[in-house]
């Protein structure tokens, strides 16, 4: 499986560190180098091909939203902020996923696999997932257990299981969390918290701090607070 190439656009060192090492902890990603302001990533993309750019917003000279609206065929973009308003603009113009400072590993985790599953086809040997299909077969107690989209209310990681809730009961599967967060529909399902992933559509009410559906209360994880706010 070929890696998913990537630069940093960021004039913040700590930062540059910061997901230097998270990149160099991810298999699938190759970092091809940094960059303290748009226009000299400008410069370097004009001669060099890179699948995913993590953009910070507030640069010197040239701003990351500007420099985005400037490339004609852009990458898979990662955008990395301390500033939460700009989420909304942000995704208008097709970003991948929205990191606010400072950012979790897992979070960062999940924002990578997102650009995996859309650049990278088949490489984890697990069950592809058409875009029209609504439901899944699991391993769960040594049979394939049809389970359909709709029907899940919250997904909890249990060491090296999952529990899958769903309106008609439970079930205990071995898979990894990351791995059936690369099943499920983007759009319908999203992590709130490490070991958490919900469905959007079965959500009562929400806090900062917690999620509540069908009279279960989830807490939120500190670093994906800002999923929320994106829903």
């Amino acid at each position: 499986m070929s890696k998913i190439t990537c630069i940093i656009i960021e004039d913040e060192p700590l930062a540059v560190k910061v997901l230097a090492d998270y990149i160099s902890q991810v298999p699938f990603l190759e970092w091809k180098g940094s960059f303290r302001d748009a226009i000299l990533a400008t410069d370097y993309l004009r001669d060099n091909r890179v699948d995913l750019i993590f953009l910070d917003i507030h640069l010197p000279r040239l701003k990351g939203m500007a420099f985005l609206k400037m490339l004609s065929n852009p990458p898979a973009v990662i955008v990395t902020t301390a500033y939460h308003q700009y989420a909304i603009e942000g995704f208008d113009l097709n970003v991948t996923d929205y990191l606010l400072k400072p950012i979790e590993f897992e979070r960062f985790l999940v924002a990578v696999t997102k650009v995996k599953k859309t650049e990278v086809a088949g490489g984890t040997g697990l069950p592809e997932v058409s875009s029209n299909r609504d439901f899944i077969f699991l391993n769960i107690q040594k049979k394939k257990v049809k389970i359909f989209f709709a029907e899940i209310l919250y997904i909890e990681s249990q060491r090296e299981y999952i529990r899958i809730v769903t309106t008609k009961g439970e079930y205990l599967s071995k898979i990894s969390t990351h791995e059936i967060e690369e099943l499920l529909p983007p759009n319908a399902f999203k992590r709130i918290h490490r070991s958490f992933i919900i469905s959007v559509n079965k959500i009562d009410s929400y806090t900062a701090e917690m999620v509540e559906l069908n009279g279960v209360s989830i807490p939120v994880g500190r670093g994906y607070r800002d999923v929320l706010d994106q829903l």
